[in-house]
């Protein structure tokens, strides 16, 4: 398992202004993609020089190449096609595009996946360790991505099965081009935060959803076997992050048991806020993996407003009495632009964010 720091990024940057620019005249056909790429390299040099130059150990380019956190890369999968869903995500205060996935034949591995090509850019300008990210497998199984199986399967485990070894043959690759950092980002156990606790009353309803979460457990370690050792995987537990609105709610309890099961090694907590609950579910996953680093999301990227240290410091040793401060690491609570459109704050706050989260974990731990 590759050694990591006490402070770490969850992996999206503002898009700077000049990009945006480029992939909207990309978008009407004014320039190339050859143009438009010159322009992401350019400006993910430039990123991956500040991330190194703020102490970051493990950097990434930012997502500058994607236009969502997630969508981007499920249509790269042989079997995934895009499709226009005509609803918008129902994020509290915006509204966000139509874009949407959906399986068109069997998934399956795609040897030319376009991000393959990202890390190797990565990898060959950074002198830190490069770190990927990708969205989980369990996004497949939401907003009638999947609906369609029975069109291409007998059964569900069939289909199952497909997505693990398309989704475990994608992440050897990674590890084949030098990758020994990947995050898998899901917001799928946040939602199930949701609707767990809504349909308690309902047990018809509430089976449904201990099945979506059971079917995910399955999936993500099915796609995590016989990984080699050097391997960190990481997952980032999302509550939703657009334009500074959020998804999701609720206290981790629902899903902690679950969560427990997985073979991650890092599990990125958001805790920037009274919506995420208390820490007592981080013990629930340490006791089960006492080997996993618990990275707690306390600084938030929604907007500029710098938190205290000193309260960071406190809520971090509060965290220490329930999993050994040697397992425990900071971050901000997500990334700053899980979409091309980005949060709601300067790229000049958002330095001044990942500058608090290296000063105030060196700080902790020294």
């Amino acid at each position: 398992m590759t050694e990591l720091a006490h402070f770490d990024i969850v992996g999206s940057f503002l898009r700077p202004e000049e990009l945006k620019q480029a992939r909207d005249k990309f978008n009407h056909g004014d320039i190339s993609q050859a143009e438009l790429i010159q322009v992401e390299n350019q400006d993910i040099e430039k990123l991956i020089h500040t991330e190194e130059n703020l102490g970051l150990k493990a950097v990434t380019d930012g997502e500058f190449r994607r236009s969502w956190w997630h969508l981007d890369f499920l249509w790269g999968l042989t079997g995934v096609k895009k499709y226009d869903y005509h609803e918008s995500y129902k994020f509290h205060g915006a509204k966000t595009r139509t874009d949407n996935a959906e399986l068109a034949g069997k998934v399956a591995y795609n040897p030319e996946h376009p991000f393959f090509k990202a890390f190797e850019f990565v990898k060959e300008h950074t002198n830190v360790t490069p770190k990927q990210t990708i969205p989980s497998p369990t996004l497949l199984f939401r907003d009638n991505r999947s609906d369609n199986w029975p069109n291409f399967y007998n059964n569900k485990r069939a289909y199952l099965d497909d997505l693990a070894k398309a989704y475990h043959e994608t992440i050897k690759h990674f590890y084949d081009l030098g990758c020994c950092y990947l995050q898998i980002d899901d917001t799928t156990w946040a939602f199930l935060i949701s609707k767990l606790n809504e349909s308690k009353n309902d047990p018809k309803e509430h089976e449904k959803y201990i099945q979506l979460a059971e079917d995910s457990v399955y999936v993500i370690n099915k796609s995590l076997e016989n990984l080699p050792d050097d391997l960190t995987v990481a997952t980032h537990i999302c509550r939703g992050n657009f334009k500074s609105t959020f998804l999701f709610s609720g206290g981790y309890e629902p899903i902690a048991k679950y969560l427990a099961q997985l073979n991650y090694n890092r599990f990125f907590l958001e805790y920037d806020n009274d919506r995420a609950g208390d820490f007592a579910p981080i013990k629930t996953i340490w006791n089960n993996w006492d080997d996993v680093t618990i990275v707690l999301g306390l600084i938030t990227s929604k907007d500029g407003q710098l938190e205290n240290p000193a309260a960071i410091i406190q809520r971090v040793n509060e965290a220490a009495k329930l999993v050994p401060l040697s397992n425990l690491a900071l971050s901000t609570q997500c990334g700053f632009a899980s979409t091309e459109e980005g949060n709601i704050l300067s790229e000049a706050d958002q330095w001044k964010k990942i500058k608090l989260v290296v000063d105030t974990a060196n700080k902790i731990w020294k």
